[in-house]
């Protein structure tokens, strides 16, 4: 194991560290400023979907590229794509659940942010890590056709987290912080063995694990919305008995 593993390894245990310290300082749940207005919210899915576009024309561009150079090869298999496919799905289902008390209009749009933020969570972080590892570089300028590749990709990711702010139940919790904590402390010991691409148990292991927790801190972002509706009935059931009782 070289410097880079380990000082990569004391970063993200640093990084999960501090998420597990602004977890025990926040108490209650913290609201997103949500967007002024409906041009606002249109132009972020605008820009969203312009940065789908821009990043599938890149893919093509770097695959168009590898072709030419004798590079493409037959891409290895992916063993955490079924774990994609079923925690997005199981977390649409519970955000869904969550928030259905405020309708089916609310309900399903938090699911739809919610589901797509949830493996970019995972993904931000990782791309940053393994940007300057990936395999086999592409002349004449490697770095450039890195650039190219992973550029649109972190337009893509950054876009789909600000869909968040479009539900009016998206809020920050001390589980949100908690939950990003544990997916670093996952990617630090990933890291201190090599940070390898999943392709033994061990590996496989740790990238299923902070993959599933990157979909439970999605999940605990739509929390409060449930408890606080519940709360809100309560309440009011309580003044509706206290209101006969006084009569």
């Amino acid at each position: 194991m070289g410097t880079d593993a380990v000082f990569l390894a004391v970063t993200l245990l640093a990084i999960g560290v501090l998420f597990a310290y602004l977890g025990t300082r926040l108490r209650d749940a913290v609201g997103i400023k949500r967007p002024v207005g409906q041009t606002v919210g249109v132009f972020m899915i605008v820009i969203w979907g312009l940065s789908l576009v821009t990043f599938l024309v890149a893919v093509v561009t770097y695959g168009l590229q590898l072709y030419q150079q004798h590079l493409l090869g037959t891409p290895p298999t992916n063993p955490i794509s079924p774990i994609t496919e079923f925690c997005g799905l199981a977390t649409f289902l519970i955000i869904v659940c969550l928030a259905i008390n405020h309708g089916w209009k609310v309900a399903l749009g938090s699911a739809f942010v919610g589901a797509a933020a949830a493996p970019m969570i995972f993904e931000l972080p990782f791309d940053l890590i393994v940007m300057f590892r990936t395999y086999p570089p592409i002349p004449p300028y490697p770095t450039l056709f890195r650039l190219l590749f992973f550029l649109p990709l972190f337009l893509v990711e950054i876009s789909t987290f600000s869909l968040l702010t479009l539900s009016p139940l998206t809020k920050l919790s001390k589980y949100t912080m908690f939950s990003l904590a544990g997916m670093f402390f996952v990617f630090a010991v990933w890291a201190f063995l090599g940070f390898s691409y999943p392709s033994n148990s061990v590996s496989v292991t740790l990238n299923g694990i902070s993959k599933v927790l990157s979909f439970v801190t999605a999940i605990t972002l739509f929390l409060k919305a449930n408890k606080t509706e519940m709360r809100g009935e309560l309440d009011g059931k309580q003044e509706g008995a206290y209101d006969k009782s006084r009569s």
